[in-house]
């Protein structure tokens, strides 16, 4: 089950947030006193993992401008959370196996928790499938009492029936234990509502970021093992580094002799230092160092009896090692978060959602983006994550609708309080403002951009485009107009961001994007967006006469392995030809990764073509397929010439 939807009202700053989506990560982004860490404290509420947050108190948590005059009564039924859920393919047959095959007509289910602390569930299903499917668990029925059961039209009425008798056969009493067992109040709703509360996620939420210290008595920890309740701390979180690297802690604290323990704490180093590595990049001549020494006598408690586990970190280019503790606290920070999260499926299984609370705040902005690595590469494929931010660096400019506004709204001088906006740029400068810096950090990190922008997926198109240009303008015929600046964005995700960033700088945008399985959706999504018309979203299919396109398509088989053999040197049998393909539609640099992969047993680099291409004019001036592929060049130029607001005849125009 995943969260879908979102409201929050009645609690602290929050009157009304308005109904907002969220994904399988979301970002709550909004600057200070906006109310973020409010939503996720109310969030928290609907299954939390801590007993401790269990219950909204109505004294402590609603609305102190509202509370005054409203009755106690009418308070504790004010409603808190309304969140709108889908059920996963394994939560149906869950319902199925238990209630009756098909009775949830949507898997969109809706459930409701407020000050009166019950969840309601509102969902729609069909009560006529359940008598049938429970008839058809009885092991031996008869056809008089399958006949009678099924005329009746609900649960209640059989029940009732069953218990008017006298004597129970054995199909009766197995049908009514079925009904006792399975339908509490022979109610449907209420039975599936129970199995609802077992599938709904559990809630975990973090705003103290503990960190570990680097030096841990065996014995504090120790006591730990076994006893999830104990408190958390640098204790807890040492102990989940075993987990971390794969290693019972017992392996480590029973060795015996100096190189088995030796063994042992190499091969916890070993596998801490390359998950660190992995994830952390500001830095990657660090080695973590874990060890297990005799106590001193001579230290303070807990440090002066037993065992005790060190910590520290080398720094293999300065040839020095320090306690874990006076690293950056940056590093700290990150390492003890990692760490932190390595036992969550241990503990609390697949069925969480994770609520981090500004995460990061002490990290530079490249370690930052490597923290939202961490949680896209290691928590997504996992949990469900919401999380608070006001860092452009803890926003992915990738994917900029996963974020979600969050500010403290006052209309015409009335208090509205917190509001959540789906639609990420329609906000105050200030809650903007993060947005805004991560799409040109972005976007701009490799964008030469002029007043007229023909945007392409990547460098190898706008190489391509050029030559193609200047072919058609040497022969007099229509190339690409000189005021379009032609501006790789490094992929289709990135158009989005760059028109977002800079449509309010008066620039005239077109685009030319590849269209197959991969983009059809972001393509079609970004020609019903209305950032641009649909008629500025130009695609390959067009132009290459086939339903799946890339650039190359356009340039056309003939000449495009033409262009694979002369750039990578095939000859005789080893050269691909036109016929090896004839009468396939798939895109041509499919066609040639095949063919590559098959008969030449090597990968194939696409990107080299275009620059060799460049690099190698007059070998091209009249190869098979030429004449097709200008033929084709020349469409898309007349076409995107003529959105300009002069057209001209760019023939005569220098390149």
């Amino acid at each position: 089950m995943k969260l879908v939807s979102i409201r929050i009202q009645n609690y602290k700053c929050i009157e009304d947030s308005g109904e907002f989506t969220v994904k399988k990560l979301t970002c709550l982004a909004g600057k200070n006193e906006s109310g973020k860490s409010a939503l996720l404290q109310a969030l928290r509420r609907l299954n939390p993992v801590e007993e401790t947050d269990q219950e909204f108190n109505v004294l402590m948590e609603y609305p102190r401008r509202k509370l005054s005059g409203l009755s106690e009564e009418d308070a504790e039924q004010a409603e808190v959370l309304v969140i709108k859920c889908e059920l996963s393919d394994d939560d149906l047959v869950d319902i199925e196996e238990n209630i009756a095959p098909g009775v949830i007509r949507d898997r969109r289910v809706i459930v409701k928790l407020g000050y009166s602390n019950v969840r309601e569930w509102d969902f729609e299903f069909d009560k006529s499938k359940i008598i049938p499917f429970l008839v058809s668990k009885i092991s031996e029925i008869s056809e008089d009492l399958k006949r009678d059961a099924l005329g009746f039209s609900t649960l209640q009425e059989l029940y009732d029936d069953l218990k008017s008798e006298d004597e129970l056969n054995d199909g009766q009493r197995e049908l009514l234990e079925l009904l006792e067992n399975d339908f509490p109040n022979n109610d449907p709703h209420l039975a599936i509502s129970r199995l609802l509360d077992n599938l709904l996620p559990r809630f975990i939420y973090f705003s103290k970021y503990e960190t570990l210290q680097g030096k841990v008595s065996a014995n504090e920890i120790l006591s730990m093992i076994g006893d999830e309740s104990s408190p958390e701390g640098s204790e807890r979180i040492f102990l989940a580094l075993f987990d971390l690297a794969q290693t019972d802690i017992m392996q480590l604290q029973n060795a015996q002799g100096y190189e088995a323990r030796k063994v042992i704490e190499e091969r916890l180093s070993n596998r801490l230092t390359d998950t660190i590595r992995k994830y952390w990049h500001q830095n990657q001549d660090l080695k973590v160092v874990l060890t297990r020494d005799d106590a001193d006598q001579n230290d303070r408690h807990p440090f002066n009896s037993g065992h005790v586990f060190h910590l520290r970190v080398e720094n293999l280019p300065h040839q020095v090692s320090v306690d874990f503790d006076e690293r950056s606290a940056g590093f700290v920070w990150f390492f003890s978060f990692l760490v932190r999260f390595s036992q969550m499926k241990r503990i609390y299984g697949d069925k969480l959602v994770i609520l981090l609370d500004e995460p990061g705040l002490s990290l530079h902005g490249k370690a930052q983006n490597d923290l939202l690595g961490y949680i896209k590469e290691d928590l997504l494929p996992k949990y469900q994550v919401i999380y608070t931010t006001h860092s452009p660096f803890m926003i992915d400019p990738n994917n900029i609708l996963s974020v979600r506004t969050v500010e403290d709204v006052t209309e015409d001088g009335e208090m509205l309080g917190t509001k959540v906006s789906d639609r990420p740029l329609k906000a105050d400068a200030q809650t903007l403002f993060p947005i805004r810096a991560a799409l040109g950090y972005g976007i701009t990190q490799s964008l030469f951009i002029g007043e007229h922008c023909l945007l392409v997926e990547g460098k190898s198109d706008k190489l391509y485009l050029q030559w193609f240009s200047k072919r058609l303008k040497k022969q007099g015929r229509t190339g690409l107009d000189p005021r379009w600046v032609i501006t790789p964005v490094n992929g289709i995700d990135n158009i989005q961001p760059f028109i977002h960033l800079f449509s309010g700088n008066e620039l005239d945008v077109a685009v030319l994007t590849d269209f197959h399985s991969k983009v059809k959706s972001k393509v079609n999504n970004l020609r019903e967006s209305k950032l641009l018309v649909s008629e500025r979203v130009f695609s390959a299919d067009q132009f290459a006469e086939q339903e799946e396109a890339d650039i190359e398509d356009m340039i056309g088989s003939d000449f495009y392995f033409g262009l694979v053999n002369r750039c990578y040197g095939l000859e005789g049998a080893e050269m691909i030809q036109t016929q090896e393909t004839e009468g396939h539609s798939i895109r041509v640099v499919k066609e040639v990764e095949d063919y590559f992969n098959d008969k030449l047993k090597q990968d194939f680099r696409h990107p080299k073509l275009a620059p060799y291409l460049i690099e190698h004019e007059g070998e091209f001036q009249d190869v098979n397929g030429l004449c097709t592929a200008l033929k084709r060049f020349e469409q898309f130029f007349k076409k995107v010439n003529a959105l300009l607001p002069c057209p001209v005849d760019s023939a005569s125009r220098p390149e």
